[in-house]
């Protein structure tokens, strides 16, 4: 074996060498200090659907995973008691204004009278009937606008244009007021929460540009939208004399803390459909691409 031979083995070695060693570094790197993480999630505004008003369901109107427009209406209540209570309002508030104006043309007519004929203590008791008269007559309009209120709430409509999702209301069940029947995805309010180490927030800017990258390959922009402030501590809880718990013992194994961090999406494609706990990855948009996206 010649000496050339064996000097470009030596020098082919090295430079192998040294490729690993650059590779290795640029990984390290990448991702170890650079700020991305593949903790991240799809998010959305989750609208729980209740009954306002008790009652037996008579009428569903939409189906699970159906996109609903904001006031469409979703479930029916049984409105037959709301619609008798409406009607013994009116009749009550009718009643009470016969009332009031009974009260208050005998209170104008003892007031015209003279001195001689009506005395200053029937004047002020009939001021006072038409004054008692007139506060039950509101009480009366109020309790009206009560019953109407609740007839119209029998008619549950949604509250956001979103997709319904894990729908458990079915013709004949019994609405409790407040039990959760449906919950409503608000179809506007996606974003992502990216979750990272607390090593990389110096790198974390609010309104900083972001990539997402969902786990099928379809890339996204976004900005950082909030910086979560804290996060709950396990080593630390409230004893029954309501003194700090500490844990006594102590990992030598530090890990780093994960982060909340909100993204909010600048622009989603009509052709992608977002899934509200889907995972993606989130790395922060390298200068290029800030400069490219901001031009």
């Amino acid at each position: 074996m010649t000496v050339a031979t064996k000097l470009f083995r030596l020098c082919f070695t090295l430079l192998l060498v040294l490729a690993a060693l650059y590779a290795g570094k640029a990984g390290w790197d990448h991702y170890m200090e650079s700020p991305w993480t593949r903790d991240a999630r799809v998010k959305a505004d989750v609208v729980t659907i209740s009954a306002d008003v008790a009652g037996v369901v008579t009428e569903v109107r939409v189906r699970d995973n159906q996109l609903v427009q904001k006031g469409d209406v979703l479930f029916v209540v049984d409105d037959a008691r709301y619609a008798s209570a409406l009607a013994s309002a009116d009749a009550a508030l009718a009643v009470q204004q016969v009332e009031k104006s009974r009260r208050g043309s005998e209170a104008k007519r003892r007031a015209a009278l003279d001195d001689d004929l009506v005395s200053l203590e029937n004047r002020e008791t009939a001021a006072f009937a038409a004054g008692s008269a007139g506060a039950q007559w509101r009480a009366a309009l109020a309790a009206r606008k009560l019953a109407q209120l609740n007839l119209r709430r029998t008619v549950v409509r949604a509250p956001v244009t979103g997709y319904v999702t894990n729908l458990h209301v079915y013709a004949g069940d019994f609405a409790a007021v407040g039990a959760a029947k449906l919950a409503l995805i608000d179809s506007t309010s996606f974003y992502v929460m990216g979750y990272f180490e607390e090593t990389k927030l110096p790198l974390l800017k609010s309104g900083a540009l972001v990539d997402v990258r969902l786990l099928d390959g379809i890339a996204l922009h976004g900005h950082i939208e909030s910086i979560a402030r804290g996060i709950t501590d396990r080593d630390a809880t409230t004893g029954r004399e309501l003194l700090a718990d500490v844990n006594p013992t102590f990992n030598w194994v530090r890990l780093a803390q994960r982060i909340p961090v909100r993204i909010r999406l600048d622009t989603v494609p009509r052709d992608v459909p977002l899934v509200a706990g889907t995972t993606c990855t989130v790395s922060i948009a390298p200068p290029v691409a800030r400069a490219r996206r901001m031009s």
